[in-house]
């Protein structure tokens, strides 16, 4: 995660920050999304030789999707949320949530994909994998933990 850091404050960015192993950073930059989307994923293939897709949220938008869970009241352990990096074709999301998901619960909202799991994250068929698979559309899918640890990270 240095080497990551390293290269995106040599690209431009400003108070970078890494979170464990997970590939999320934090950043301050007046570009917009999309040029941020950009300019991080060329910099990870030039300089780290990862061609991968790169979301871009920012911490009102995380805000956003912590505060429209649909499963409040659930055990924060088995829920998970899904950015996508743009919206989703509205024929395959439908396909997608008139799928039986049991046990697990799947819900959606304008800005993420939400998953409560039954069990595991990893024991569901029902993975970042699935839903890009599915939907068409490159995403990432984050717990609990590290979507609130992203915000405290940026002072919110």
């Amino acid at each position: 995660m240095a080497e990551l850091r390293t290269a995106l404050i040599d690209a431009g960015l400003h108070e970078v920050q890494t979170y464990i192993q997970t590939g999320n950073v934090i950043a301050v930059t007046k570009l917009a999304a999309t040029e941020v989307e950009q300019l991080v994923h060329d910099t990870i293939r030039e300089k780290i030789g990862a061609d991968i897709a790169v979301i871009v949220r920012t911490p009102a938008e995380l805000h956003q999707v912590l505060d429209e869970n649909p499963f409040p009241d659930s055990g924060r352990a088995k829920l998970y949320y899904t950015l996508f990096q743009t919206p989703p074709d509205p024929k395959r999301l439908h396909d997608l949530l008139n799928m039986d998901s049991a046990p697990d619960l799947i819900r959606v909202t304008d800005n993420a994909l939400y998953t409560l799991y039954a069990t595991k994250h990893s024991d569901s068929r029902f993975t970042n994998n699935f839903f890009e698979s599915n939907l068409k559309v490159k995403s990432t899918t984050r717990n609990f933990n590290t979507m609130t640890r992203l915000l405290e990270m940026c002072g919110k």
